[in-house]
């Protein structure tokens, strides 16, 4: 059924020529039906970078930031995105994380801190869009505690590296 606010629109493919699973026959949103899959140990890893002039940086690994303790603070918050991820991300699943790591590291020749994080879950469903949010989470708490700073600083390079578990099996970035 198609009302005069919702066009239908021809189904829409990914790059491997397969319909996208977030929209029905009619070209309308959903949430996919994951109810028939198979519960499998699923392990997502992402990762993300934000750059910042050096007395920023500098702040940050001295632990010397009038707001506390960055990378403390951004690795708690990461955890938090994971934990949230359907609340942000729409047409998620909410899931039963089994577990979520953040790692941050610091590129002095860049001047940027890294982070990569991996997620998991015993579940029917991917923990992609978990570990990219913790990663988008943690960088845009560095950039909240740091903009006064250095409001120049710029998030980039935010991207899946890993995947593992369901039927699609395991996949590896070409990074």
């Amino acid at each position: 059924m198609n009302d005069a606010h919702t066009p239908t629109i021809p189904a829409a493919t990914g790059d491997s020529g397969q319909p996208l699973t977030h929209f029905d026959a009619a070209g309308q949103a959903h949430m996919v039906d994951v109810g028939a899959k198979a519960e499998t140990h699923r392990v997502a890893r992402a990762s993300g970078r934000i750059s910042m002039q050096r007395p920023t940086l500098e702040l940050i690994e001295a632990g010397t930031h009038k707001k506390g303790d960055v990378l403390g603070i951004a690795r708690i918050a990461a955890i938090g995105g994971a934990k949230r991820c359907a609340d942000l991300i729409p047409l998620a699943h909410p899931i039963g994380l089994t577990k979520v790591s953040v790692e941050l590291s610091i590129d002095h020749a860049a001047c940027a801190v890294d982070i990569a994080v991996t997620a998991e879950t015993v579940g029917r469903t991917g923990v992609e869009m978990e570990a990219l949010a913790a990663v988008s989470v943690g960088l845009l708490t560095i950039y909240d505690m740091c903009k006064a700073v250095d409001r120049g600083m710029v998030i980039s390079d935010i991207g899946l590296l890993e995947k593992r578990g369901g039927k699609s099996g395991h996949w590896t970035a070409a990074r």
